[in-house]
């Protein structure tokens, strides 16, 4: 292939996605509007119209953010491959006091920071506007500037030395890098499985025994049916910065844990707590993580393959702007991570179908192991407090939402 065919193979596949992404947004935001006034019959007596109009209003509000943030991401990344900001960056960091892997480290560290700069301005939009607006929002500035000096500080500690790593043996492993890369990139993912429960993630939030009493009775019940090994119940902070309700598995073997959001145990009684914790146990026990990391390692090892052929290919650098960089692998890296966006993306309904019937499945486990009626009630009462619109759009869904709609979820859980 010549650079030039490659540059026009981009550029499509680029002005597709945008317009895809577009389209979609575009859909959703008038299907919800349509229905403001509508309340789905399924809903009706269990839900407000008033609070369905409020989360027509923040399904559209994040939608209109979303698509600025698309927008200027999308300028930014013309911006860096055919406006030559990727170029200058490569040309600035191939100085003599910077050698080997030095230099490609500062320039993924500068193209980092230029994205997330960029991005700032939407993290705090969103939190202190829309999330405020909607009241949401408890987060407070400083914990805001907080948390991102903290998500900053863990990123560079843990992604620098594996980043490191990578683009040592991209340079140093023979035409079969991508094999060792990969490795360590599956140890890396578990590295972090089993670091986030006990170390990443208290340095954000409070974790605390879940007290004695009737949730704790109904879990631990639960539990013991399920043949569950008990390693920790713990109720996690999360109204310091949210609203919102949740609850989910984190780690694995000595370090897994079970957290419920404060905000949830506030909101769900014992029997609807049950049954929320059954659909996530429904999770673990068919596997769906497991099965989850299988096909993400599968997708990485040909990713990395991929990257593997384009990183010896000079049209792959000139197709995207960049003068031909085999010595500097975080070139080809960068570049790779840049616009495979722009091809995968109408790819998104296969993983949204994957996950959806594994939610399915967890239901119909919660249905079998707890109370459907209760999961149903506990639903109702988390798609009203976190404003979930109830009637999205079924094609802008199928790309986006990695759960079913809740109109279909609850009829099969009402079903069973």
């Amino acid at each position: 292939m010549t650079a030039q065919a490659f540059t026009v193979v981009f550029v499509v596949a680029l002005a597709v996605s945008l317009a895809l992404r577009l389209w979609l947004v575009r859909r959703h935001v008038a299907h919800v509007v349509a229905h403001r006034d509508e309340m789905p019959p399924a809903f009706t007596d269990r839900v407000s119209l008033s609070a369905h109009r409020k989360a027509a209003d923040y399904t559209v509000a994040r939608s209109r953010l979303g698509v600025a943030e698309t927008l200027v991401e999308t300028t930014l990344l013309i911006a860096l491959t055919f406006g030559g900001g990727l170029a200058a960056l490569v040309a600035f960091t191939d100085v003599p006091p910077l050698g080997g892997l030095a230099r490609d480290l500062a320039l993924i560290v500068a193209v980092a920071l230029i994205s997330g700069i960029v991005g700032l301005p939407f993290s705090y939009v969103q939190t202190f506007g829309i999330e405020a607006r909607f009241g949401f929002n408890r987060t407070t500035r400083a914990l805001w500037v907080a948390d991102l000096v903290k998500g900053v500080l863990i990123g560079a500690a843990l992604g620098l030395p594996f980043a490191a790593l990578v683009l040592w043996l991209m340079g140093a492993a023979g035409p079969l890098w991508w094999i060792w890369a990969w490795v360590v990139w599956v140890a890396f993912q578990f590295l972090l499985l089993a670091l986030y429960p006990t170390v990443i993630a208290p340095l954000f939030n409070k974790f605390s025994p879940l007290p004695a009493g009737s949730a704790r009775d109904a879990i631990e019940a639960l539990l013991a049916r399920c043949g569950f090994e008990n390693r920790g119940l713990f109720v996690m902070d999360g109204s310091k910065r949210s609203s919102h309700g949740n609850a989910f598995f984190t780690g694995f073997g000595r370090a897994k844990r079970i957290v419920f959001f404060d905000t949830l145990l506030e909101r769900l009684a014992p029997d609807e707590i049950q049954a929320v914790l059954a659909h996530e146990l429904g999770h673990f026990k068919l596997k769906h993580v497991l099965k989850r990391m299988v096909w993400m390692g599968a997708f990485s090892l040909a990713f990395l393959a991929l990257l593997a052929w384009l990183a010896a290919s000079p049209w792959f650098y000139e197709g995207l702007g960049v003068p031909p960089a085999q010595d500097r692998p975080g070139v080809a890296l960068l570049l790779f991570f840049l616009a495979l966006p722009a091809f995968t993306y109408v790819l998104a309904p296969i993983s949204s179908f994957y996950s959806r019937r594994h939610e399915f499945e967890a239901d119909a486990f919660a249905a079998k192991n707890a109370s459907a009626t209760s999961l149903v009630h506990a639903l109702v009462k988390l798609y009203e407090d976190n404003a979930a619109t109830l009637t999205p759009d079924p094609v802008y869904s199928a790309f986006h939402d990695s759960h079913p709609p809740a109109a279909v979820r609850i009829a099969r859980l009402e079903a069973a």
